[in-house]
């Protein structure tokens, strides 16, 4: 098959062409990207410092926006969780720890997590749900060098549940 000169060089232009406005658009979605990400980080550390500043209720704000965003974000749901829980809205707390752990099944492993968890259970008055958290507590008979009275802690959570059933 003989290509004419001018042929050739339309079908080459035409390529240059299709790569040129390829690389164009993935520059400018590449931009957009950028400025989310820049934002949602920006709302996440503004949430993580007002919870380390105890303004729990501003925090809630900044975390129902960042949940909207972010609703499969297991860094999200956990602090989410953890500023619910501190304002007070443990049933939400509950919700969004578990939600945590379904995004990530190996946090039933971390012995903070679970103690959280499990206090969170019970403040939501889920007796259930928080026993079973809390036996597994005991049973992994998790010490945390930064907790040394964690199986202290389990054993009164335990018992707290046993005496309001």
């Amino acid at each position: 098959m003989n290509l004419k000169e001018s042929t050739r060089k339309y079908i080459l232009l035409g390529a240059l062409l299709f790569i040129i406005v390829g690389l164009i658009s993935a520059k400018v979605l590449a931009n957009g990207q950028d400025t989310q990400f820049t934002k949602e980080d920006a709302l996440y550390q503004q949430a993580a410092q007002l919870y380390s500043d105890g303004n729990y209720a501003e925090a809630l704000d900044y975390m129902k926006e960042l949940l909207v965003a972010q609703p499969k974000s297991e860094a999200v749901n956990y602090l989410g969780g953890l500023v619910a829980a501190n304002a007070k809205e443990y049933e939400q707390a509950a919700i969004l720890l578990q939600k945590t752990l379904d995004i990530n099944p190996h946090k039933v492993e971390d012995a903070m997590f679970m103690l959280q968890f499990g206090e969170v259970l019970v403040l939501a008055e889920r007796k259930e749900d928080a026993k079973t958290v809390l036996v597994r507590c005991q049973e992994s008979a998790w010490a945390p060098e930064d907790f040394p009275e964690y199986q202290n802690r389990v054993a009164e959570l335990l018992a707290q549940i046993e005496n309001i059933q």
